[in-house]
């Protein structure tokens, strides 16, 4: 198999265009009407906003091929995962959504299906989930109905 990658989104991303455009019009409106909490408030939203959609995260990625499973930022490598290293899956197959328990939380990662509690995206999450249970052996799967964090 080549290799496969699959990007971080933002997965609140029309939050924060909803804080942009929010913000520019309370600036807009603090600016012709001199109202300065509007000013403040419309600034922080803009700020805050705009943050989101440019942080770092979203430069993370998740590269998958026969051998391993790869997580990087940017050019950075933050985890090589051999897929005879993975400990354990936790799989739900009815959402999609899996965890990969490397061994220790810096080796680990959670792959958020529909309605799974992470803060992040995953572009072809559900491709991603697919490779990952090819190439995990039966033994190391757990599946469950749904992910929790109990």
């Amino acid at each position: 198999m080549s290799r496969r990658s699959f990007r971080f989104r933002p997965r609140f991303r029309g939050l924060a265009l909803g804080s942009l455009g929010l913000g520019t019009g309370l600036v807009a409106l603090g600016g012709l009407l001199a109202i300065p909490v509007a000013l403040a408030g419309g600034g922080l939203g803009m700020v805050f906003g705009g943050l989101y959609l440019r942080s770092p995260a979203w430069r993370i990625a998740v590269h998958v091929d026969d051998d391993a499973l790869e997580v990087t930022a940017g050019a950075d490598r933050r985890f090589l995962l051999a897929w005879s290293d993975v400990k354990e899956v936790v799989a739900s197959p009815s959402t999609k959504t899996c965890f990969v328990d490397g061994g220790d939380p810096q080796r680990s990662l959670l792959v958020p299906g529909q309605g799974a509690p992470a803060p992040y995206d995953i572009e072809g999450k559900a491709e991603l989930y697919d490779q990952i249970v090819a190439h995990v052996g039966r033994e190391k799967i757990r599946e469950v109905a749904v992910l929790t964090n109990a």
